[in-house]
């Protein structure tokens, strides 16, 4: 069978601008701050510059554009305020697909999160973009187990933003750190989900948030904001 094209997939021509013009801002290649440039993007799609259009009132209804003129689009900078209150969400959302997970998860569930857990490699900058996909599969896996259908789309939804966050941490001192610590985390998460340890998996989970990038990118922004807020004029 020949494989499914991406227009097949998406229901619109909106749509798939829509899916393209979000995944380069959350991949980091529409940086914070820089135009979207909206009928260079049409020509690489073969679509007319309406269903961009469609997709930035999208984008800009999700927070990922400020929209000031047709022409002249941007992506959202980033914040520490956003940061923390997509941190905030994760503290309190994660830990409960977690503690679900454990008490229903299935056999099937086991498997995929078992295969998750051997693609698994340190989120670091030396493995990039590898470790941030394989991490994201491993809590994916996770968040399936827990079979909560809405929670599974508010995690979704909050992984999907919180990842230009966790690619600016990459680029902090965490970043080049070994982090062991959060590798053997997984284990320890698939290990108590196994045993059926909602408890001890809830509490392992917000342990293992409270340390992540996204919290060390928080604290660098803050940092920045205020030395901005500071200087002299």
């Amino acid at each position: 069978m020949a494989p499914t094209s991406v227009t097949n997939v998406f229901s619109s021509k909106g749509d798939v601008a829509y899916a393209e013009v979000r995944r380069l801002i959350l991949t980091g290649e529409l940086p914070a701050g820089s135009r979207v440039p909206q009928y260079e993007l049409a020509d690489r799609l073969s679509m007319s510059i309406t269903p961009l259009r469609e997709a930035i009132r999208r984008l800009s209804s999700e927070g990922l554009v400020a929209v000031e003129s047709h022409r002249d689009v941007r992506v959202a900078a980033m914040s520490a305020d956003e940061a923390q209150q997509l941190f905030e969400v994760r503290l309190a959302l994660d830990p409960t697909a977690a503690e679900l997970a454990a008490i229903r998860r299935t056999d099937h569930d086991i498997l995929i999160m078992r295969e998750a857990l051997q693609r698994l490699v340190p989120v670091t900058r030396q493995w990039g973009e590898e470790g941030l996909l394989a991490h994201r599969d491993f809590h994916r896996a996770l968040y399936f187990a827990s079979h909560n259908d809405v929670l599974i789309r508010l995690l979704d939804d909050v992984w999907d933003k919180s990842d230009r966050y966790r690619r600016m941490g990459l680029e902090l001192p965490p970043g080049d750190e070994p982090r062991t610590r959060d590798l053997n985390e997984h284990h320890q998460l698939f290990d108590l989900i196994v045993a059926g340890d909602g408890p001890a998996a809830a509490t392992l989970m917000r342990a293992h948030i409270t340390e992540s990038l996204t919290a060390a990118a928080i604290r660098e922004l803050q940092e920045r904001e205020h030395t901005t807020a500071h200087r002299p004029v």
